[in-house]
């Protein structure tokens, strides 16, 4: 996919393919965090059919490993997002969706992605601001210029690894804003389990929609963790199969081609056709 540099007002026009159409608004800033950032708009087949119509919206983390082999931060393996959730589209088993990818800073990527300091690594903790990054900047830009769903119903949230993490913690944090959670292998480890005390100070579940995750061979430790994730929702009034979906993805490592395969049962379970 060639993408070329303009600003976050006039982004770049990606030319279209049968799974739908890009557009890539290039160095977003933001007033809580330093570093600017790329953020590429995935638009689904039919998006500028009549009559006009809005869309849900699914805000993914490290957005340079969604779509594109050539940015991904293993060359060639890429989640193969947007021709997944074109061929559903097409085939009308999810309802089309719009997807924004959230390219990660590099270097800030542990900072932003963590909700406390480690003190063993004795780094992160700016996940608060990386969420009002995405909830006071970026999702209203979003719903400024693209025809979207703004209410929290058809606004999700998702992300890989230290990803899963920052989805599980802001949108439990953020509950008004993200109905749907994408909480792929999630580093439950971070922090002593700091994530599990989180949803054990909730009161009640929220109302989110809630895809959990792991890979089988990502280690015993982190399958664990996954499962005690999972069993902490289970106690605060989540259901297992309504609005709370486990998996446990067989033979599967902590990796990008293990994820892309897993983008297909995410989109039908949060965005099954209506």
């Amino acid at each position: 996919m060639q993408v070329t540099t303009q600003t976050p007002q006039t982004p770049c026009v990606v030319p279209p393919t049968p799974d739908g159409e890009f557009r890539k608004h290039a160095g977003f800033r933001s007033k809580f965090l330093p570093t600017a950032r790329d953020v590429l708009v995935y638009l689904p087949p039919g998006y500028y059919a009549e009559p006009p119509r809005r869309y849900p919206v699914l805000y993914l983390h490290d957005g340079q490993n969604l779509f594109d082999g050539a940015t991904a931060y293993i060359p060639g393996q890429d989640w193969r997002f947007g021709q997944t959730a074109g061929a559903l589209v097409r085939q009308q088993a999810i309802e089309p969706v719009v997807v924004v990818g959230i390219y990660n800073t590099g270097r800030e990527r542990v900072e932003e992605y963590t909700p406390s300091v480690c003190p063993r690594l004795k780094v992160g903790g700016k996940a608060d601001l990386y969420g009002r990054l995405i909830v006071e900047e970026l999702k209203p830009f979003i719903d400024a210029h693209y025809r979207t769903l703004a209410g929290v119903c058809d606004t999700g949230l998702g992300g890989s690894s230290l990803g899963g993490l920052v989805t599980a913690y802001l949108g439990l944090r953020h509950a008004d804003v993200f109905g749907k959670l994408a909480v792929v292998s999630p580093a439950v480890w971070w922090d002593g389990r700091h994530i599990l005390g989180d949803v054990a100070a909730l009161e009640s579940r929220t109302g989110a929609r809630i895809w959990l995750d792991m890979g089988t061979e990502e280690g015993a430790r982190a399958l664990d963790d996954a499962r005690l994730l999972r069993d902490a929702l289970l106690a605060k009034g989540w259901n297992l199969d309504q609005d709370l979906r486990y998996h446990e993805a067989q033979g599967a490592r902590h990796t990008e081609a293990a994820w892309a395969e897993r983008v297909e049962p995410i989109l039908r379970y949060l965005y099954p056709k209506q």
